[in-house]
């Protein structure tokens, strides 16, 4: 017998899922008359589940404990990107090994995307001068393993795992030479500071030649339309000089363990206008 509603209205169908509860529509005749723990214990057939986007929540769960679980003891770290393709022989290559090697003297943990090229020489440089060499790979769709000189390695499913792991665990960013990926990491970190959404750390540019035209762009394009303001120049450092590096590092590092929630950044002002998400 169907009940009616106080209003008129014939009750829609309602169906539970756990705790979710469900009303109209049709019953799935797949799970009507079942319980969850009877379709767990119960059912055979494809693993089709397993891609399903509840599934995919648990692993992406697992994927943050597991990286938070690694990386949590980690020392003041930077995290230094660059080209995947740039070759060992290339000044690009010494470079980024004699930046991770002045990191590690200065007490820094290196942290890399774990891949070849230039991401291999700041590893390099990092474990050759005794200091610790992070790798934090990424699953594509070719096979790709951590480079040699990974101390302590992990490699990710998911980019935005991954990508959280860089920024939350890093002092400053520096930036080698380097494509897409390499942008994609650069203007996510100045999107991050200049939003606030993390203490203001330093995003420097190593390679003052190869950056220059986009630097331009930068310059000429955004800042003269007014799409970003003047000051937010301010939160980029380019240079070729390490020594330069290790002291905007430093200094924000310094500033920071003082007390300076700006982290050091050349005193620059905190913009109170409309921001870009």
């Amino acid at each position: 017998m169907t009940i009616e509603q106080p209003d008129g209205r014939r009750p829609r169908p309602t169906r539970h899922r756990g705790p979710v509860v469900l009303r109209g529509g049709e019953p799935s005749g797949q799970t009507e008359g079942t319980t969850t723990d009877q379709r767990l214990l119960d059912r055979r057939g494809p693993s089709d589940w397993v891609h399903t986007d509840p599934w995919r929540v648990l692993r992406i769960q697992s994927e943050f404990v597991e990286g938070f679980g690694l990386l949590a003891e980690l020392p003041r770290a930077v995290s230094v990107f660059g080209s995947a393709r740039t070759p060992r022989d290339h000044p690009h290559y010494a470079a980024g090994v004699a930046i991770g090697a002045a990191l590690a003297e200065a007490g820094y943990a290196v942290i890399t995307g774990g891949g070849p090229g230039a991401m291999e020489a700041a590893n390099r440089g990092a474990s050759e001068a005794g200091g610790l060499s992070v790798g934090l790979g990424i699953e594509l769709p070719f096979e790709q393993d951590l480079n040699e000189w990974v101390d302590v390695g992990i490699a990710f499913r998911y980019f935005f795992v991954r990508k959280t792991m860089f920024v939350k665990y890093a002092q400053a960013f520096v930036i080698l030479p380097g494509g897409f990926g390499t942008l994609d990491e650069l203007f996510e970190a100045l999107t991050l500071v200049q939003t606030r959404k993390v203490t203001r750390f330093p995003v420097i540019l190593f390679g003052t030649e190869y950056w220059a035209g986009l630097l331009a762009w930068v310059r000429g394009t955004l800042a003269e339309t007014g799409t970003i303001n003047a000051a937010d120049l301010d939160l980029i450092t380019v240079t070729d000089d390490i020594a330069e590096v290790m002291a905007v590092v430093q200094a924000a590092d310094s500033a920071r363990r003082s007390g300076d929630g700006g982290g050091g950044m050349q005193h620059v002002p905190v913009d109170q206008g409309p921001l870009e998400a």
